[in-house]
């Protein structure tokens, strides 16, 4: 599974589990470690899908003036949170990236890594809320024929985003997985005689790192 990929699978997760409470206040569900990339895309979708709910509250007409401007103040802290949040996911890009040389005909793209991340992020909340429209019992046939035909281009937009997201940098997984097949090949070269034992390390690598599978990992013992 490519980065790009998985980074939509945990969002979808994540505004997944924001609706099992369905509430702006209600304690998030972070089922990765805070300190990972998979806690941090995981915080980030969280930040979007109360966000989204916020905004979703003041648009009521009926709302009581001062909440509302109490509201408004916590929309633009989240604002500034998702903003802090792309800026640590760009961080973490730079970081991976630190030694790769600028190749002469490298394109320059109008986005950041993270904030096309951003964008997938808002699409899994956009499908999430079309796919219940278009789903909609006490809906007109209309209305929910309307909603399917949104949803079909958001999640083709899904895909678009994606590919752009593996054209502005390797696939992650395919570095580590070069990285662990040069320290195989070296303890495979230096350790012949303990072969078995190089690839119970190898499986146990591939676990730990979780994004590469052990069957491709293995195979560079073989």
């Amino acid at each position: 599974m490519d980065f790009a990929r998985k980074s939509y699978d945990i969002f979808e997760r994540s505004v997944y589990d924001y609706h099992i409470d369905d509430d702006v206040d209600a304690a998030t569900r972070q089922p990765f470690d805070a300190s990972t990339i998979e806690g941090v895309l995981y915080a980030k979708n969280r930040i979007d899908a109360v966000q989204w709910h916020l905004e979703d509250i003041i648009r009521d007409p009926a709302i009581d003036p001062v909440a509302a401007l109490e509201l408004k103040r916590r929309i633009d802290r989240s604002n500034q949170e998702r903003t802090d949040m792309v800026e640590e996911l760009d961080s973490y890009f730079r970081k991976i990236y630190s030694e790769v040389q600028v190749a002469p005909d490298a394109t320059i793209n109008t986005e950041s890594p993270a904030w096309a991340l951003d964008r997938l992020s808002i699409l899994a909340l956009k499908i999430y809320h079309m796919k219940a429209e278009a789903e909609r019992s006490d809906a007109t046939a209309e209305h929910r024929a309307r909603c399917a035909a949104k949803l079909a281009v958001l999640e083709e937009l899904v895909l678009e985003v994606e590919r752009k997201e593996r054209e502005m940098f390797p696939d992650i997984n395919r570095i580590i997985l070069l990285f662990l097949a040069m320290l195989i090949l070296i303890l495979c070269i230096k350790e012949k005689n303990r072969k078995r034992q190089i690839r119970t390390i190898a499986r146990d690598i591939s676990r730990i790192m979780g994004c590469v599978s052990s069957e491709k990992v293995m195979s560079f013992t073989s």
